[in-house]
């Protein structure tokens, strides 16, 4: 999966967001000052030749959705980090969080709670 530029995230946030939309519908999610109709759809654009957006045409006219879900897309971006920061290490990764983050016990309780649930789902479905 291709990254995203800053620009290209950013309207991929709001595809995300609307689901479908028609490009004018894109533009007006900019707060103001707004870029160029233009640069929008030069962004658009590329978004849809790099896969993305997928489109369907009403006439001239064409309206836009995200190819895949922002889950997904995160997923992706994820692993890449992972893989390039902590040689594929997911333990690594977690560890970095526990070591150099500054989580209070609060936060730690709820990350050990969450990796409770998911051991237990995992034991109950025997894996």
């Amino acid at each position: 999966m291709n990254e995203l530029t800053k620009a290209e995230e950013q309207v991929m946030q709001y595809m995300w967001k609307l689901e479908k939309a028609f490009l004018k519908d894109i533009v007006e999610q900019f707060p103001e000052p707004r870029p160029a109709y233009t640069t929008i759809s030069t962004v658009v654009r590329v978004l849809v030749k790099k896969g993305f957006l997928k489109y369907e045409s009403f006439g001239k006219i064409r309206q836009y959705a995200p190819v895949f879900s922002k889950e997904r897309y995160f997923k992706g971006q994820l692993n890449t980090v992972v893989t390039n920061f902590f040689n594929g290490s997911k333990v690594k990764f977690v560890n970095f969080f526990t070591e150099n983050e500054d989580l209070d016990l609060s936060q730690l309780e709820e990350i050990k709670s969450l990796l409770e649930q998911k051991i237990d789902k995992l034991k109950k479905d025997g894996q």
